[in-house]
């Protein structure tokens, strides 16, 4: 085991081992899903911003998923595309840990995000009144703060136990980026320490906020089914609706890679999964949100009567 044991100065990413013809075919299609991820989610970070209307918790709230989104993707997909173009491309040492850390990073602060946000419309719609108490904009700063701290610092500790592990002279992932598990395939050592804190990670941000969004939403679908309007009924279902579809993606997927039974060939299923997670996730948070509430449509109507207008005079 000493002998293959060799000091690693970068990593190899075997991304998808495809004809090159599909993979330029990728490539195009990678990269107009990766320009409508930052559009979608630049556009919903610009309305909240400009448009004085959506200055509330939940879109506060929504402007860092969309923060969380364009970092996602920007973190993993730029060498994707890279891969696809020249097939396995090396990357870095301390790039491929530097990747590691900021995929965790954003995994797990989306996870807690999407907590908040669905605490956020328990809240609104189970508590109306009290709602600018309990929703103060101290509380949600506070609620933020801890969502991206708790991401950092479960983050770190994975990238502590995972660096000074020694790894074998086989440089090649498996993978289209540095995922922690991929990254562990490598290392000639026992490993199980490291797999056991990757599961207990996943359950601790999967299992148990799902839960407890499960729960909000139990208690949500009982207080919209005691409204007596009907319009009152389709304007919380429209609010929460949005937020569902996301959770239901993003959660869905993650507890499929992390926690669910694998079958036939799990590395491949994992590998798929992911691009799914890091590509498509982000891309679709911001067309869900756009499409399906009323708010974000009237605000770009707004925001571009001002300038369309503008531009006129």
């Amino acid at each position: 085991m000493g002998d293959n044991i060799t000091s690693i100065t970068e990593f190899t990413l075997l991304g998808f081992p495809l004809d090159m013809r599909i993979q330029m075919l990728l490539f195009g299609l990678f990269s107009l899903f990766y320009a409508f991820t930052l559009l979608g989610n630049g556009l919903i970070l610009g309305l909240t911003w400009l448009d004085s209307r959506l200055h509330s918790p939940m879109y506060f709230f929504l402007s860092h998923l969309a923060t969380v989104d364009i970092a996602y993707a920007c973190n993993t997909v730029p060498q994707m595309l890279v891969n696809l173009l020249r097939p396995a491309q090396p990357i870095s040492f301390a790039g491929c840990m530097t990747q590691t850390f900021l995929f965790l990073t954003f995994a797990v602060t989306e996870c807690l995000l999407l907590v908040v946000m669905s605490y956020d419309r328990y809240v609104a719609i189970c508590h109306p009144l009290r709602y600018s108490v309990i929703m103060s904009w101290r509380v949600c700063i506070m609620l933020v703060v801890i969502s991206w701290t708790f991401g950092i610092l479960l983050s770190l500790i994975h990238l502590i136990l995972l660096l000074p592990l020694p790894f074998c002279r086989s440089q090649k992932i498996n993978h289209f980026f540095c995922e922690i598990m991929a990254v562990l395939k490598l290392v000639c050592a026992d490993t199980h320490i490291n797999e056991i804190m990757v599961l207990a990670g996943a359950i601790s941000v999967l299992v148990g906020p799902f839960s407890s969004i499960v729960i909000s939403y139990v208690c949500i679908l009982c207080a919209i089914l005691r409204i007596q309007s009907g319009e009152g009924q389709r304007k919380a279902f429209s609010t929460c609706s949005s937020h569902l579809c996301v959770v239901g993606l993003f959660y869905g997927t993650a507890i499929i890679m992390y926690i669910g039974p694998r079958y036939g060939n799990p590395k491949e299923q994992k590998k798929y999964l992911l691009l799914f997670h890091s590509l498509f996730n982000p891309m679709l948070n911001p067309l869900i949100y756009s499409l399906r509430n009323l708010e974000m449509k009237n605000a770009l109507k707004r925001v571009l009567g001002v300038h369309l207008g503008g531009s006129v005079s």
